[in-house]
């Protein structure tokens, strides 16, 4: 009798234990990308790796760090994985040692412009920003960054808040680095202002409130295929944005995070995110032609070029300007 009571013991342990080890790990992503994008990312992770389930958190790159920066000062952060375009906001966290060190599977083949990485981010997109129009408005495509000062968009260009949007923050200090800040204040003259959030300056364009603006690829190309008026040229300055993904190096589902940024800069997943409209990190994977985006080998020679430690050094400087310029 008392063997048998030991063997169902026994029994309900090896029960309880596999249980365990089969239980569905949840991985907590915060990211500022699309939902359809983010969406179709998941479902294809989903496939490959149904023992883990995704909790995601979309929110703007800026906002989004404030909720790392109150979840730091609780005693925890709850996300184990960090995807955005807010590319300073990386070697902040490196700095500040909240990253895991890691190298993915076929990072070697990863077009990647980043220095000083140290394998704690690597890009998983490289979103492209050109010029939004109002085909409505504007009939000849603009093909250079003065184009904005002449006429034609006077009163009616914005580029987003670089205060709350990553890409609109990149972008200033790329267009900073490239043009100086008097290219700003020629902008300011001709009426320019700041819009609100990336999607938001690109709706206003859409429903023909502006003629122009700085915009992000794939939230363009939403809009041209629901049917508004609207196009997006790029001049021969690229904006050339990474978009990184980061571990944190408190995750306690390190084996499941790293399994999703394996994923993310796999061949498969890049062409999901080449599908939606927006530059893969591999060479290889191709963006269709219906969105016109140069191939990853054409757009990285016209990128402009920076150095990421010395302009994240003088960001606060840059933007401060910027805004400055734009309000006056």
């Amino acid at each position: 009798m008392k063997k048998i009571a030991i063997l169902l013991v026994l029994a309900m342990l090896c029960i309880s234990v596999s249980a365990c080890t089969n239980a569905t790990k949840t991985l907590t992503l915060y990211t500022s990308m699309k939902d359809s994008l983010i969406a179709a990312l998941a479902d294809g992770f989903k496939e490959k790796h149904p023992d883990i389930k995704l909790e995601i958190h979309i929110d703007g790159a800026g906002n989004l760090m404030s909720k790392i920066e109150s979840e730091r000062e609780a005693g925890k952060i709850l996300a184990d994985v960090i995807w955005t375009s807010e590319v300073p906001d990386f070697y902040y966290m490196k700095n500040e040692d909240l990253l895991l060190q890691y190298t993915p599977s076929g990072a070697e083949k990863v077009s990647n412009p980043l220095e000083g990485t140290d394998n704690y981010f690597i890009p998983a997109r490289l979103g492209t920003m050109g010029i939004a129009y109002n085909t409505d408005i504007i009939k000849t495509p603009p093909v250079s960054w003065r184009d904005l000062l002449g006429s034609d968009y006077k009163n009616g260009f914005a580029i987003a808040n670089p205060e709350t949007s990553g890409t609109a923050l990149m972008a200033v200090l790329l267009l900073s680095e490239a043009f100086g800040d008097g290219f700003f204040s020629e902008l300011r003259a001709n009426g320019a202002f700041i819009g609100q959030g990336s999607s938001q300056v690109v709706e206003d364009v859409a429903n023909g409130e502006l003629a122009a603006c700085l915009a992000v690829d794939y939230i363009t190309f939403d809009k041209a295929e629901s049917g508004a008026p609207i196009a997006i040229a790029y001049p021969e300055e690229m904006l050339v944005i990474p978009s990184p993904v980061a571990i944190f190096k408190n995750s306690v589902n390190t084996s499941a995070a790293q399994k999703f940024v394996d994923y993310l800069i796999s061949q498969e997943a890049q062409q999901i995110i080449a599908n939606m409209g927006t530059l893969p990190v591999l060479d290889g994977v191709v963006v269709p032609g219906e969105y016109n985006i140069p191939s990853v080998s054409e757009a990285m020679p016209r990128a402009i070029e920076v150095n990421e430690t010395d302009l994240i050094s003088r960001m606060d400087e840059v933007v401060g300007k910027f805004v400055d310029i734009m309000k006056d």
